[in-house]
């Protein structure tokens, strides 16, 4: 389970790369959706299936709308694509830092610390994920309400940056 884990956590770091260094929405859009849906992964690795589905629900059915509604307004005749040098630049920058910082860090780390909340089941009534639901219903009521004000928020800072001088795909004529 441990290199499945491993595996799933090097495929989210290049999903990050894949979205942070592609300019044109469209291809970082596909690096955003590996990100999620492995990062989901890596939760039902560790123990939390329903917070995964709730992630990957959430997160793709909100977020990536808006997204596709911003790389709508800020279409592009000739994106540029993952073969063009000044993105390849990007991805091999982006791809030795997080292993140099890596490299830094990992000095004395075993992997040993790996913990699944079921391997301490005898311990609990629920699982980790179930219980933190119950708690985000009881007493997590002002942070939803938080929760949607920062995704309105972001929403309306990306239609404001994606706006540009009124050149993108829609634009008052």
């Amino acid at each position: 389970m441990t290199y499945l884990v491993n595996l799933f956590l090097i495929a989210l770091v290049l999903g990050l790369v894949a979205v942070a260094s592609n300019p044109a929405p469209y291809f970082a859009a596909l690096g955003l959706v590996v990100a999620a849906g492995v990062g989901c992964g890596i939760l039902v690795g560790c123990g939390g299936s329903f917070l995964s589905l709730v992630l990957f629900l959430i997160y793709l059915g909100g977020m990536l709308v808006v997204f596709a509604y911003s790389a709508a307004l800020a279409a592009e005749p000739y994106p540029e694509s993952w073969g063009d040098r000044s993105v390849i630049g990007y991805v091999l920058l982006y791809i030795f830092g997080v292993v140099g910082i890596g490299a830094m860090f990992l000095e004395g780390w075993d992997g040993k610390s790996w913990v699944v909340v079921d391997s301490l089941s005898e311990l609990f009534m629920l699982r980790g994920d179930v219980g933190g639901v119950a708690l985000v219903y009881s007493s997590g009521g002002f942070m939803l309400v938080v929760c949607a004000w920062v995704f309105i928020m972001t929403l309306f800072v990306v239609l404001e940056l994606t706006r540009g001088l009124g050149r993108g795909a829609i634009r008052a004529v």
